[in-house]
Formats: structure tokens, C-alpha cells, sequence
């Protein structure tokens, strides 16, 4: 990950012995994906970070940043300081200035090039913002409405733009279907790939897996068509109405870096996207068949997964119908962290870290299931204060660099009071 950082001094400073003293600070930066920007910060890319290399800068830097902001590049303001020539009381200075405009913003000290939890911070928050950065550009294609039973995640296009700057797309299930009347049931093609590595096909025929895949190709058509970066499908409408599923067309659209989320639920394709901004990986999303407050056990099933993720797959019918194609997938144990995003807004969510300690193939749910232990409390808030009938389940333990991804949504965006304070500033001048 790399991240852009400018450097601020005062002209009194002598340039040699700042340089001189400073250098081993930017070759710790560097090591972690810093770039220098020399340039008018207004220009650079992605959501800078300002180092703070004397005092005398606050004025300079508090500009730097209004600039931005007046022209519609949202973000925190990202201040590195270090324990020498007045650089920390500068940092000071500048946050609490930013606070009173109501703009977020955050101070990482430096101490020295070895100072490796604050270069940690510092890259943390640089994955952080530039994952929010590209949220922001994405477009999210809602074919068909919700499904009727997401009484809770059918989120409207605005919540979603509003909260995180993403464009909702809603196109009809007829348009997917036009598509897909084009190639209906091709004969072969790389989405069969999926059929031939298949460790066993239980009561899928290949004309079945056919028509699946015409579903994939009338995705991938809509993704063309309107530069969709993620997808919600009313899935069910393919089930009851054209007698297939779109499992195969969902997993694989994931693998290429389409996030791909069923039954048209909103925030779980929100945080399917996100999730992979921050981690560089698909998430997996699914229902919480059972779960056992006293142990912190869940039991998570679904019928599709991206097969990047799994180990090993088997093809089986769709679970509710005995339809279409659903994926048995087989993952390996390890850690994972569970999320969920929900709320009026979207302005809330629920985590949790765990262990995935089981893979299991019951007949009786959703083609692919895992067993999850996390804390027995965080289980029993899922009870209490539910978002929404689904969690996406990401790998790895991930909830710090969410929490702050999370922290950061929005920041930078020039709110009522911070126009006011620039007007008055100008006033001043």
C-alpha cells in the first residue's frame, strides 16, 4: 500500500541540518510505502499525509488542507510529527485548529525511523482511507428490488451514496434476463472451469451448470454495460421464474473482483466491497443457521462462495428449490473476523474476531457451512441487537483496520460549520 506524505518546514529552519536530521524518518517512511510529494498537495493523489518537520507551519498546513477540502477531496487530516524543532507542538496546534472546524484528524509521532508501532499506525490508516477513497468511486448495480423478507437491508440509493459516496445503480431482473436470453446455456467457456475442477457433482447436470452460467454471462454483460464495480441480485426471481440460480454467476463474478451479494441486501454488497478494498481479498456473505451464545459458536451457511476462498468444491442444487447450482465449498480452519453493517444510515455495525474451527456438509442448509468461535458476548450481542439477517465473514482478523476504516467514513467532507469557518477565514484576509 502506498500513501503520499508532504513535507512542511518553516523557511527559518536551516534546510542541510533539517535534511540531515530527518532523513532516516523518510527512509522509515518509505519502508512502508511512503512517497514523498513536493508539489501543491491539492494535486496529490489519494488522502496525503502532512509531515510536520518544524513549528512555524500551521498556518501553511491548515491552507494546504482547507484547499482540498473547498475543492471536494474529502479526507482526515493526517498530521506525522517528530521530537524535534517544535514539530509536535506545530501537530498540536494544527488538530486543535481542525477540531474546531469540526473536521476530524489525527497525529502520529514519529520518535524514530525504529519506531514501529507509529509506522504501523501509520500505514493502518493509509490502507484505511485510500479502501474509503475507492468506495466512494464505486458503482453498485441493485438488480431487482430487495428481496421482500430484508425488511432491514433494503437500503435506498441515497442512504448509500450519503453515507459512503457510492453510486446505487438499480437496474430490473427483466434487463438481466434480456441479457441473458443472448447466450442462455453456453456449451463451454472458462466459467467451467468450475464444473471440471468440481470434486463431485450431487444432482447437477451439465445442462443445469449451463444455464447457471448463462446467468454469469448476463451479469457480466450488466457490469459491462454500466461499469458496475459490485452487484445485489434478487436472486430468488431466477428460481421462481426461470428455474436456475445465480450461485455459479455470484462466486465467480467475486473471484474477478466483483463483489457479488444475494437477494439484493444492501449493506451486506457494501460491506463485501469494502471488506475487499481493505484486505485486497473477497469476503464471503452468509446466513447464521445456528449459534450458541454460551460458547460464542456460529453456524454459517450459504449457498455460493467466491472459490478463491475455499479449498475444494462440490456442485449441488440450490438448497430451498433443489434447483439451478449451488457451491459446496470446503475451507480450511484459521482465523476470520465476521462483519456486519446496518442501521437507519448505515451508520452502524457489528464485528467479531474468531476461529473458523469446522467445515461441515449437512443436507439440511445452505450448500457451503462453517463453524465459527468467537467471544460468547460479541455472540450474544448478535442476538440482542441484530442489523440484519446476514454477516460477511472476511479472512484473517481484520477488525482493527475496520474499525478505522469505519472511523474515517465521510471525514474531510466540508459540513455547514466548516463553510462558515472558511467563509469568516477569508473575511479575515
Amino acid at each position: 500500500m502506498s500513501f503520499q506524505y508532504v513535507p512542511v518546514a518553516s523557511k527559518l529552519h536551516d534546510r542541510r541540518s533539517l535534511s540531515a536530521l530527518l532523513v532516516e524518518h523518510e527512509k522509515a517512511l518509505a519502508a512502508i510505502g511512503g512517497q514523498r510529494s513536493d508539489g501543491d498537495v491539492a494535486d496529490a493523489p489519494g488522502v496525503p499525509f502532512y509531515f510536520v518537520q518544524t513549528g512555524g507551519t500551521e498556518n501553511e498546513v491548515i491552507r494546504r488542507h482547507r484547499s482540498r477540502l473547498q475543492q471536494g477531496k474529502a479526507g482526515p487530516l493526517l498530521l506525522i510529527a517528530h521530537p524535534a524543532h517544535n514539530s509536535l507542538p506545530a501537530a498540536l496546534e494544527i488538530l486543535a485548529q481542525s477540531r474546531q472546524e469540526n473536521a476530524p484528524g489525527r497525529i502520529y509521532l514519529l520518535r524514530g525511523a525504529d519506531d514501529a508501532a507509529t509506522l504501523a499506525a501509520i500505514a493502518q490508516t493509509a490502507r484505511c482511507v485510500a479502501a474509503n477513497a475507492r468506495l466512494a468511486q464505486d458503482r453498485l448495480g441493485r438488480i431487482g428490488e430487495s428481496s421482500d423478507w430484508l425488511v432491514a437491508s433494503s437500503h435506498q440509493p441515497e442512504i448509500v451514496f450519503k453515507r459512503f459516496g457510492m453510486k446505487v445503480i438499480p437496474l430490473s431482473v427483466t434487463e438481466l434476463r434480456a441479457h441473458m436470453a443472448q447466450d442462455p446455456a453456453p456449451a463451454n467457456g472458462p466459467e467451467f472451469a468450475a464444473w471440471e475442477q468440481a470434486a463431485g457433482a450431487d444432482g447437477v447436470t451439465r445442462e443445469a451448470f449451463a444455464r447457471a452460467a448463462g446467468v454469469y454471462r448476463g451479469l457480466q454483460a450488466l457490469v459491462r454495460q454500466y461499469a458496475l464495480t459490485a452487484v445485489t441480485v434478487r436472486c430468488f426471481d431466477l428460481v421462481t421464474g426461470d428455474g436456475t440460480t445465480g450461485c455459479l454467476a455470484l462466486s465467480r463474478l467475486a473471484d474477478e473482483g466483483i463483489a457479488a451479494g444475494c437477494e439484493g441486501d444492501i449493506p451486506s454488497a457494501v460491506m463485501l466491497r469494502w471488506v475487499g478494498h481493505l484486505t485486497g481479498k473477497p469476503a464471503w456473505m452468509a446466513n447464521p443457521s445456528d449459534l450458541d451464545a454460551r460458547t460464542g459458536e456460529i453456524l454459517l451457511a450459504h449457498c455460493t462462495v467466491p472459490l478463491a476462498l475455499v479449498g475444494a468444491h462440490r456442485l449441488k442444487t440450490h438448497f430451498e428449490s433443489g434447483l439451478g447450482v449451488g457451491i459446496d465449498g470446503t475451507f480450511a480452519p484459521g482465523p476470520v473476523t465476521l462483519l456486519r453493517l446496518g442501521g437507519v444510515q448505515l451508520d452502524r455495525w457489528w464485528g467479531a474476531e474468531g476461529h473458523l474451527f469446522e467445515d461441515r456438509h449437512a443436507p439440511d442448509l445452505c450448500r457451503t457451512q462453517v463453524r465459527v468461535r468467537i467471544p460468547p458476548a460479541l455472540a450474544a450481542e448478535l442476538l440482542e441487537a441484530p442489523l440484519g439477517n446476514h454477516v460477511v465473514l472476511a479472512p484473517g482478523h481484520v477488525l482493527a483496520l475496520f474499525r478505522e476504516a469505519f472511523e474515517w467514513v465521510g471525514a474531510g467532507r466540508i459540513t455547514s460549520e466548516m463553510d462558515q469557518a472558511f467563509r469568516q477565514q477569508r473575511e479575515q484576509l
